[in-house]
């Protein structure tokens, strides 16, 4: 897979409550059409615990079954929708993750995932930040 930066995004101050940062579109994005593919830093299983009491705890992806990667590009900047207009996939071997639309989202529309392993429909309560389904 290519990895080349996406014109296709920005990040801003996001409307969601105590959101910080999101990933809005730059022009209209149709359905199942790549948001973007971006590179992940897969840690050491050693450095797996240490990670989840720091800052960035909120931000890593589970990589495999013990370990975790840093998502770069907007990567680790999207945010959580129970109601999401994208999904992710992870390609564990190539180390890159690729946003996709599942829905049509318009310019500047804040784009979100459903942080349940990109499930679109999966409605179980997050690990973080105490996020229920609404």
């Amino acid at each position: 897979m290519r990895l080349m930066p996406s014109d296709k995004v920005y990040a801003a101050l996001s409307a969601i409550p105590k959101a910080g940062r999101g990933v809005f579109a730059s022009e209209k994005i149709k359905a199942n059409g790549i948001i973007e593919r971006c590179p992940v830093l897969v840690l050491p299983k050693k450095d797996y615990r240490t990670l989840k009491q720091t800052g960035l705890r909120e931000y890593y992806f589970m990589w495999g079954k013990v370990t975790v990667g840093i998502c770069f590009g907007f990567g680790s900047l999207y945010n959580h929708s129970y109601k999401p207009n994208a999904t992710y996939e992870k390609y564990i071997n190539e180390q890159i993750i690729e946003f996709r639309a599942i829905k049509n989202i318009e310019k500047d529309e804040e784009i979100t995932v459903n942080y349940n392993y990109g499930y679109p429909n999966d409605n179980k309560k997050l690990w973080i930040n105490s996020i229920a389904p609404a």
